[in-house]
C-alpha cells in the first residue's frame, strides 16, 4: 500500500473517530437526553445550551464528511476545538477528575489528526501571494 492511500485511510479513520462522532453527540444535546442536560448542568450551562451546542455539533460534523466547502470545513475543526478545549476547562473549573478532563482532548487530538491528514482537496487552498490581513 502507497503512502498516499495510507494517509487517506488514517484521514477516515480519525475523522469516523473525531469530528463525525460529534453526531452521537449532537444528536443526544439536540434530543436533550437527561444525561446530557445533567452533564451540563454539573458544569454549570444552563439546559438551553444543550441543543444549541446539538446544532453546531451536527452541522459541523455534517460539512467536514460531505465532498466540497472547503472553508466551512475549516471553521468546522476550528469550532469543534474551541468545543473541546472548552470542554476540557470546564471539567478542569469543576473539579473533575483526570478523566474527564482527558476525554475531551483525546478527541481533541483526533480532530487536530484528521484536519493534517485531510486531503488536499477537502482543505481550503492559501495562495503564497495572499499571507493575511493587508494594511
Amino acid at each position: 500500500m502507497n503512502n498516499s492511500k495510507i494517509k487517506l485511510i488514517a484521514y477516515w479513520v480519525t475523522t469516523i473517530l473525531g469530528p463525525a462522532s460529534f453526531v452521537i453527540g449532537g444528536t443526544l444535546h439536540v434530543m436533550r437526553h437527561p444525561q446530557a442536560i445533567s452533564a451540563l448542568a454539573h458544569l454549570g450551562y444552563p439546559a438551553y445550551f444543550a441543543v444549541i451546542l446539538g446544532v453546531f455539533k451536527l452541522l459541523g460534523a455534517v460539512a467536514i464528511v460531505i465532498p466540497g466547502f472547503p472553508r466551512l470545513k475549516e471553521w468546522a475543526y476550528a469550532g469543534f476545538t474551541f468545543a473541546l478545549t472548552g470542554a476540557a476547562a470546564s471539567h478542569l473549573l469543576a473539579r473533575d477528575g483526570a478523566a474527564a478532563i482527558a476525554g475531551p482532548l483525546v478527541f481533541l487530538v483526533l480532530v487536530i489528526a484528521s484536519y493534517l491528514l485531510s486531503p488536499p482537496s477537502r482543505r481550503l487552498e492559501v495562495s503564497s501571494s495572499h499571507s493575511g490581513l493587508s494594511l
